[in-house]
Order: structure tokens, then C-alpha cells, then sequence
């Protein structure tokens, strides 16, 4: 029997998944929470083999959880349920420490398919992911480190503004920003303006949708 608990904001999703999942007689969901805060609470009292969390919670979302409970029980195995493809979400979990990754918009099989995975010992990604990009990702991280002003100006990439507009907003010249730009791209190795821009999305953009 595998004992698992949801963190999921959307109760009518999280009653769902229970539904379906436990129409397996070797599932059973054990407790549902709408937030990592809670799911922790729960979990001093409940012992899942395995946590579905969404990304995007209020309070607590699903990177703090999983950081918070493998720092509490390294034997407990994470999955993220979200929406989010990009590259950025998927390494932010996978840094956490999850133990694997499935798409809301995959088929439930696909989600079926990675509990059994994961409590198994393995590590189970959704076949529509990419890792290929994923480790990309973890390549421009291993570059040369961003500086504060760096990360600030990536976040307002992320938000689709403008030099100008950030310039306004940081109360600074636009060759200044222009500068962290370009100084951006060498860090990162990327290519050009657009790489950057693709870039602050997958890092940033989930967090702002």
C-alpha cells in the first residue's frame, strides 16, 4: 500500500486526484492540505511514503515544502504536480530535492505512473518534460554568478519591461541597464537578447503568472 497526502490549492483538483488514485487498491490519499504550511502541520501527524505538491501555493509553496521535508525526513518522496514546463520551475524542484516532476495536463496514468516510480526508489519525470533543457539550465547557473543588481533587472525581464521601463523603475540611466544586460549574457553564456529574455522567464516568470 502506498500512503500519500496532496498539497493543492484547488480543493475540487486535490478531491479529484483523490478520487481517481484511489481507485487503485495499493493507493490510498491519507490527508489534503491547500498549502505547504499546512501540509507540514499534517505531516507531524500522518506518514505518507509520498507528497503531491503543487508549485504555486499560497503561504507555502511547493519548493519550500519540499525543502522542508527532506530536511525533515530525507525517506518521504516529493512530487510536483504543476502546470509549469520551463526549466526554471523543474531545477528549482529538482534542487529542493523532489523526486519527480509531473505536468497537470498529462494524462492521470502519467501522474499514476510516477507515484508507483517514486515509492519504488526512482527518481520519474513526465515524458513531456525536457530534460535536456533542464540541465542547460543548470549549466548558465554554474556560470559566473549574478549580482544583486543582475537578479533584480533579470525579474523585471521576466516581467516583459523594457530597458527604459527598468531604467524609470530603478531610478537609473538606460546604459546602465543596457550594461547589466550585456554583462548578463557573458555570465550566462548565452546568445543574445533573446536567450536572456527566454532566460528570466524560465527562471523568474512562473512566479509571476
Amino acid at each position: 500500500m502506498i500512503f500519500i497526502t496532496i498539497a493543492e490549492d484547488h480543493i475540487s483538483l486535490s478531491d479529484g486526484l483523490k478520487v481517481f488514485l484511489e481507485q487503485d487498491s495499493n493507493i490510498e490519499v491519507i490527508g489534503n492540505a491547500p498549502n505547504g504550511k499546512e501540509m507540514l502541520e499534517m505531516l507531524k501527524f500522518v506518514k505518507p511514503q509520498v507528497v503531491l505538491t503543487d508549485i504555486n501555493m499560497p503561504i507555502m509553496n511547493g519548493v519550500e515544502l519540499c525543502t522542508a521535508i527532506k530536511s525533515l525526513n530525507k525517506n518521504i518522496k516529493v512530487i510536483a504536480l504543476s502546470m509549469y514546463d520551463n526549466p526554471g520551475a523543474i531545477k528549482e524542484m529538482i534542487d529542493a530535492g523532489a523526486d519527480g516532476y509531473v505536468l497537470k495536463i498529462s494524462p492521470l496514468t502519467e501522474l499514476k505512473k510516477a507515484i508507483e516510480t517514486v515509492a519504488s526508489g526512482k527518481n520519474y519525470f513526465d515524458q513531456a518534460i525536457d530534460l535536456e533543457e533542464v540541465n542547460k539550465k543548470e549549466q548558465n547557473d554554474n556560470a559566473q554568478p549574478l549580482s544583486r543588481s543582475e537578479t533584480e533587472i533579470l525579474k523585471l525581464i521576466a516581467l516583459g519591461k523594457t530597458s527604459a521601463e527598468i531604467a524609470e523603475e530603478r531610478q537609473t540611466a538606460v546604459s546602465t541597464v543596457v550594461k547589466h544586460r550585456k554583462n548578463m549574457i557573458h555570465k550566462l553564456q548565452l546568445e543574445g537578447k533573446n536567450e536572456l529574455y527566454k532566460y528570466a522567464l524560465q527562471r523568474y516568470g512562473h512566479y509571476n503568472q
